[in-house]
């Protein structure tokens, strides 16, 4: 059995590249990506650039979102 202290001996001796595919993968199994979710907000982040690009969709400068919220709450 490989005790810890050798593996990040190892781990940390690997070359730059195999390091950083190293901790991708080790986030990555922390924070397990749903792909078909991904996937649907990338379409929907999509979707919603290009409406504001061809001007189907007015944007709202954020000071005026943030004074319409205050007025609501009473602030």
């Amino acid at each position: 059995m490989i005790k810890t202290d050798e593996l990040f001996a190892e781990a940390v001796s690997l070359p730059l590249d195999i390091r950083t595919q190293l901790v991708d993968k080790l986030l990555q199994s922390l924070h397990p990506t749903q792909k078909e979710i991904d996937e649907l907000w990338a379409a929907e982040a999509e979707r919603r650039v290009e409406d504001i690009r061809s001007g189907k969709v007015k944007t709202i400068p954020g000071e005026e979102v943030f004074k319409k919220i205050r007025q609501r709450l009473g602030s």
